[in-house]
């Protein structure tokens, strides 16, 4: 806090010019005002020496508004899957800079992926392992189809024990 403090205090050494002259309120008012027109014009310099920020470019999934500011042409693709994670998984392995659109006025809503025109090979083949990952989805079987035939796996070896124990006896 002592730090702050310090690095605040500003000494100010005014000269009077006669030996026997005093400070007067409407001096030390001149001396302040010189002081901090002096500020400005060191911070107008430094604001002056800076460099110009770039625009910051958005890189990935963005907003249809940040996508157009970049001044490229846009193209879109309608996607009606529900999952659509699993494309944004895509798209960031190809560093595709896009924008998901949803439409809801349909029943089931469908999804509008705008993207840059210059990317339209990199988002094709971006689609294509897309539509394989989901074809390959809807082939396999779910977890829950394979958990029912593993149950009833697990009965039909309980029921054939049981009739192995049976035989085996002696009456």
């Amino acid at each position: 806090m002592q730090d702050e403090i310090n690095s605040r205090v500003v000494a100010i050494s005014v000269n009077t010019g006669k030996e026997g002259a005093r400070m007067t309120a409407h001096l030390l008012k001149e001396a302040l005002r010189k002081f901090l027109a002096e500020q400005e014009k060191a911070k107008t310099k430094r604001e002056q020496t800076k460099k110009p920020e770039k625009p910051t470019t958005y890189r990935g999934k963005q907003s249809v508004r940040k996508l157009m500011e970049q001044n490229t042409k846009l193209t879109n693709i309608e996607v009606t899957d529900q999952n659509i994670k699993s494309f944004e998984r895509v798209a960031k392995k190809y560093n595709i800079d896009f924008a998901l659109k949803k439409d809801r006025s349909i029943d089931p809503p469908r999804y509008m992926v705008f993207f840059k025109a210059r990317d339209v090979d990199v988002m094709n083949a971006a689609f294509k392992e897309y539509s394989k990952k989901e074809l390959d989805k809807s082939k396999k079987p779910s977890l829950k189809h394979k958990l029912e035939k593993a149950q009833e796996k697990s009965k039909q070896m309980e029921r054939t024990k049981v009739r192995q124990k049976d035989r085996g006896r002696d009456r």
